[in-house]
């Protein structure tokens, strides 16, 4: 499957140009695990094969800022679309459910955490994508989108500015990779110790407005970043209008001094129940939330009048009950946001081979005993911290046999074919072509000049 040097990368390029499939998936495996400077090749022959098929990375915020303006319908919620572990054919299940409901409006992404232990820098992520999207045919806009890039609150506290700094440089190097979509989470600098909403909300409002003028001095020329804020750190209370009020008037008054003129924020993510991955109990299953359904309506609403956003995000939805997903649409929410569901299917699936996930949790057992809580079934210690694997096991699961392979994107792209349809985005392509077009010069480079950051300890981050 590898390239091993040059002239096998001309070879396989070749054969892209042609419209070889079995080529395409030799330079994306390429460009993900082979050595420099064969990875880099393979990466520039995918991402120009791209570009010439007519796909590329965009912003949504021109589609948000209509629906703020109400010029688009209501009744459609964005997926967002968090794609962890065997990303290829993931993101091929997605583009194929796409395709065949006509569906633009969908984000893929992945939290600061996330490009951590998955071990997916933004450069790769951006890449598979692209690659996916060519394998199954898509063409037009792809919506990438850096999900919780998030301030950790316990570094913030011991060096607030440098904190900052790694949130920036992360933002810095997505950006470069064709990431523009940004969901700025500085949520967890909230303090609700304080008297009055906007005091509780003062550092929460100007740190993200200092990041959002961070995004608009570095988007390339002709593109608006898609900002989010997030006004609820999720698992904690329930967001409320005036926290959101409050957030506004705070992120306004920075915004204005830091960039005059500056666009602001396309959404504003809040709290309403839920909590990220859900909450596993002793045999495994997951219990059951009461999502504060009143709170997307009356914060979708004012997210559109008066701040003309498009709406509020729902974050760590996708294990809610299948029955739920077409309430999003209904109350105005504009984006909600998925991810664990598809690593259980990953883990959870009877195509997975018993030797490679029993050595996976054996492994598991040693390196995550810390996180595991003394009251933990196996189960639940299983079910928390299985996404650490992601990242050290990746070979492994992208080199499963090809008829598993093929057995788990058949039950994944099922999966999002039901939530597409759930969610209402079906018929959204000429929507979202419409108000993200083609910015020339926007299109990422394999050799553009990106700072990839080190590995960090990304504990007590949201994803």
């Amino acid at each position: 499957m590898e390239l091993k040097n040059a002239d096998e990368v001309r070879i396989a390029t070749a054969a892209l140009a042609s419209g070889s499939g079995e080529a395409l998936d030799r330079l994306v495996w390429s460009g993900v695990f082979g050595a420099e400077p064969v990875r880099a090749r393979a990466r520039q022959a995918v991402l120009d094969q791209a570009r010439s098929s007519g796909l590329y990375p965009a912003s949504i915020h021109g589609l948000y800022m209509a629906r703020g303006r109400g010029e688009t319908p209501l009744d459609f919620t964005v997926p967002a679309i968090n794609i962890r572990g065997l990303a290829y054919d993931t993101a091929r299940a997605l583009f194929r459910a796409r395709r065949a409901l006509d569906a633009g409006a969908v984000i893929c992404e992945i939290a600061r955490s996330e490009i951590s232990y998955t071990d997916q820098r933004p450069a790769e992520y951006a890449f598979v994508l692209l690659g996916a999207a060519l394998r199954e045919g898509w063409k037009g806009p792809v919506f990438i989108q850096g999900d919780h890039f998030q301030v950790n609150a316990k570094k913030y506290a011991a060096d607030p500015e440098g904190e900052v700094r790694a949130v920036e440089d992360l933002t810095l190097e997505a950006i470069r990779a064709g990431f523009y979509n940004i969901d700025v989470d500085t949520s967890t600098l909230v303090d609700l110790s304080k008297h009055g909403h906007e005091a509780q909300q003062q550092v929460n409002g100007e740190r993200c407005a200092e990041l959002t003028a961070f995004i608009r001095a570095h988007e390339p020329r002709g593109v608006t970043v898609s900002v989010g804020g997030e006004i609820g750190e999720v698992g904690s209370q329930n967001s409320t209008p005036e926290e959101l009020h409050a957030f506004m008037k705070v992120y306004a008054a920075a915004l204005t001094r830091l960039a005059p003129g500056a666009p602001g924020l396309s959404k504003i993510s809040i709290q309403t129940g839920t909590s990220h991955g859900g909450v596993p109990l002793p045999d495994g299953t997951i219990a059951r939330v009461k999502i504060d359904f009143d709170a997307i309506d009356k914060l979708s609403k004012l997210a559109r009048q008066p701040y003309g956003m498009a709406g509020a995000v729902q974050h760590g939805a996708s294990t809610l009950p299948a029955e739920l997903f077409n309430r999003f649409p209904q109350l105005g929410a504009c984006e909600i946001h998925l991810a664990t569901e598809f690593q259980n299917m990953i883990f959870d699936s009877p195509q997975l081979p018993a030797d490679l996930k029993q050595a996976i949790y054996a492994k598991l057992r040693e390196t995550e005993a810390g996180d595991r809580k003394p009251s933990d079934s196996d189960e639940q210690f299983y079910y928390k911290t299985r996404k650490k694997a992601l990242g050290g096991w990746k070979r492994e699961l992208w080199g499963l046999p090809a008829d598993v392979r093929r057995a788990m994107g058949a039950a994944l792209e099922e999966k999002f074919r039901f939530l597409l349809t759930q969610l209402h985005v079906g018929g959204t392509r000429a929507l979202a072509e419409k108000y993200a077009p083609f910015v020339p010069d926007s299109f990422p480079s394999a050799g553009a000049p990106v700072r990839a950051g080190a590995a960090e300890d990304v504990s007590g981050l949201s994803d």
